[in-house]
């Protein structure tokens, strides 16, 4: 397959490594000393889990050539509209754009920029970053959930998850993957929300009653907004999800986190700004969100000197 990636930082570094290793045509693309180095010496992975090795896909700062069969669009949300009006020269009248970015409206982005039919909703599982230029640090994890937003079983993604398969990624096609996409969410918001603003790790933020008891608010808060937009979750969607980050390892943060300790511009209005402006637009209380929205608003920007 021809497969771009936009953004290959540790989501899209990682499956695109493993992808091209797989003898896919990937295509990178990234920018700056990042993309320097990757055409310099391959796309390095350092896995925790998996040990070193070095994948060398084709890297360009300018998409262009022969449309892809598929877009993996891997890029923060803030960057979403930029990012999809620079993939225009690779989109052809059947390139399926799949975003694996956190947050739940970038479909709704995508389709406004590209034109319907493109987006297509996913869910990316996996612990990575870039530890240096040209190096993607892999912790664990690495698996990928997509699907189209209408719900239908079609070729382009019958042909991504065999791409996915060759590359031995646990993959899973979808019927329902805003339902997915939504329970992702719900993790994210209150993981990140809460390890960024205590500047604590998970087993710090479990141990503490109060911080946990927020934790479980907002995830209670979120199913509520999911509810009322349509989205149909699972009963125990605010249990299971607790359980899934009570196995957590205690020492884990979030990528907020690291941005915000970095100096780095937050996914902040993708996340929890999101959450607040849809529940007050369907008359969903949202405060525990708020409160972390409200806590994390003057970083958002990135550095403050």
């Amino acid at each position: 397959m021809r497969i771009a990636i936009v953004g290959a930082g540790g989501v899209g570094g990682y499956f695109g490594a493993r992808l091209a290793g797989a003898g896919e045509a990937v295509t990178l693309i990234a920018r700056g000393a990042h993309l320097a180095a990757i055409r310099r010496g391959g796309l390095r992975i350092r896995s925790a889990t998996e040990g070193e090795f070095v994948a060398r896909p084709e890297a360009t700062d300018t998409p262009g050539g022969p449309p892809a069969d598929v877009v993996l669009f891997c890029v923060k949300s803030f960057d979403t509209r930029a990012a999809a009006d620079a993939i225009r020269p690779v989109v052809g009248p059947d390139t399926a754009v799949v975003t694996l970015q956190n947050g739940v409206d970038n479909t709704d982005v995508l389709d406004e920029i590209l034109g319907t039919g493109h987006a297509v909703g996913g869910a990316a599982y996996v612990f990575a970053a870039i530890e240096a230029p040209g190096v993607i640090g892999h912790r664990f994890a690495g698996r990928v959930v997509f699907g189209e937003l209408d719900g239908r079983t079609t070729a382009r993604l019958q042909a991504l998850k065999a791409a996915f398969d060759r590359a031995a990624v646990p993959a899973e096609l979808s019927s329902d993957i805003r339902r997915v996409m939504w329970e992702k969410y719900l993790m994210i918001c209150a993981q990140a929300g809460l390890t960024a603003l205590t500047r604590c790790p998970s087993g710090v933020v479990r141990e503490t009653p109060e911080t946990w008891r927020m934790y479980r608010l907002i995830l209670a808060e979120l199913a509520a907004v999911a509810g009322a937009h349509g989205v149909t979750l699972a009963a125990d969607v605010v249990d299971a999800t607790l359980k899934a980050a009570s196995a957590l390892a205690p020492h884990t943060y979030s990528s907020l986190h690291h941005d915000l300790i970095s100096g780095h511009r937050l996914e902040l209005e993708g996340l929890h700004g999101h959450a607040v402006r849809l529940g007050e637009r369907l008359g969903v209380p949202t405060p525990m969100t708020f409160a972390v929205y409200a806590a994390l608003k003057p970083h958002a920007a990135g550095r403050r000197d």
